[in-house]
C-alpha cells in the first residue's frame, strides 16, 4: 500500500508528459503530410549525378 503513494503520482506525471509531447508533435507539424513521407522512400530521386553510372 505504501508503494501506491509513490507509483500513482509517478503514473500521473508520466501521463501528463506523454499528453504534452503528443500535443507538441501535433502542433509542430509532425503529422501534416503522412502520405508524401511514406511514399518518398519508394521512389529513386538521385538527380545529383554522384552515381558512377551517370558519370560515364
Amino acid at each position: 500500500m505504501n508503494s501506491l503513494y509513490l507509483l500513482i503520482p509517478i503514473a500521473i506525471l508520466f501521463a501528463i508528459v506523454v499528453i504534452v509531447l503528443l500535443f507538441w508533435s501535433i502542433n509542430s507539424g509532425q503529422y501534416d503530410d503522412l502520405d508524401n513521407e511514406a511514399s518518398r522512400i519508394l521512389f529513386d530521386d538521385d538527380k545529383t549525378g554522384n552515381d558512377k553510372d551517370t558519370q560515364q
